[in-house]
């Protein structure tokens, strides 16, 4: 159990004893007899010393288990975020933040945490040149939240609240391609490269019933019109040979039903040839002529539309005083 200093002296504690006890120090004025380990413990032990905060941006995405790409896996900072009247919290190991009084704040795993449509925003905020997110990932985890609310207007809401954010024109774009259904990163990068591509938008999760209501099941995405299922094939859930064999029986249910499926898996959208193979074949099976697809616009996008143009625009002025 963490303690702090005063908690030490309460207990009869000196400093010198303290120091003796060889313990932790997961920060400056905390110990603990053993290495906190996991993020919610160490936002413990970092409330013991820090008022009127509430933990933000990468570590308020990962309290809510939103997704995060692998390449912020080695950041473990700690973000906090104080009032500006308060000021920014100054730490060994935490990222401090300003302007808590625009975010609302809840409670997840026992510590403040700003709620899930304004750690998007502060995400969103926080994309750069540099900077390990782009704009897919935050389409990834604003499905996410979409989803645990129900709507993506909550989203927008918590954006439109804001004065001038950093990167609104990023966050208006991936508002754009956000949906309430996609349940895995792998489905929103799967829906991302069909519906770029031009290919009629699908409904997501939605149940199907054969004759007398019998449950067919609930397919990742359906063009119900053509009759054609597509279901992301997670390596998570999908590759033991038990699982494989319950799911040739789910789409055999389907294919008795007249219902096409066409199973995805992620090598399926990681290459450029395989991005355009999948589209192709869907389209194929919807009847979407091919000369309408913009094969162009597959591929995932770091970068919005906003920070393409500015980058063309130095480049252009980076030219003129070359020659």
């Amino acid at each position: 159990m963490p303690f702090t200093s005063a908690m030490a002296t309460v207990w009869g504690l000196t400093r010198h004893q303290v120091h003796r006890l060889n313990l932790e120090a997961p920060v400056r004025g905390v110990w603990t007899a053993n290495a906190l380990e996991s993020l919610a413990h160490r936002c413990a032990a970092i409330s013991l010393v820090v008022e009127c905060h509430a933990f933000s941006h990468l570590s308020a995405a990962r309290l809510h288990g939103l997704p995060l790409p692998m390449s912020v896996d080695d950041d473990h900072s700690i973000h906090v975020m104080r009032d500006a009247r308060d000021g920014a919290v100054r730490r060994r190991g935490v990222v401090g933040h300003r302007g808590l009084s625009s975010r609302d704040v809840v409670d997840v795993c026992g510590v403040p945490v700003t709620n899930l449509a304004d750690t998007w925003v502060d995400i969103g905020e926080l994309i750069a040149p540099g900077f390990p997110l782009g704009l897919d990932d935050l389409v990834i985890m604003g499905d996410a939240v979409a989803n645990a609310l129900g709507s993506v207007e909550p989203l927008r809401e918590a954006l439109d609240a804001r004065v001038a954010p950093r990167g609104k024109l990023t966050l208006l774009e991936a508002l754009e391609w956000i949906r309430v259904g996609s349940e895995s990163p792998g489905e929103t990068r799967t829906r991302l490269v069909l519906v770029r591509a031009c290919l009629p938008e699908p409904e997501l999760n939605k149940p199907i019933y054969g004759p007398g209501r019998l449950w067919l099941g609930r397919p990742d995405m359906r063009w119900k019109k053509q009759r054609l299922l597509l279901e992301y094939q997670g390596r998570e859930f999908h590759d033991s040979d038990e699982q494989r064999a319950q799911d040739e029986v789910r789409f055999a249910g389907f294919c008795d039903h007249d219902w096409a499926v066409v199973p995805v898996w992620n090598d399926h959208i990681n290459t450029d040839q395989s991005r355009i193979d999948l589209v192709l074949q869907v389209a194929d099976k919807l009847g979407h002529p091919p000369a309408s697809l913009n094969l162009n616009a597959i591929h995932p996008r770091f970068f919005s539309t906003r920070m393409l143009e500015l980058a063309e625009v130095r480049a252009r002025r980076l030219r003129a005083r070359g020659r």
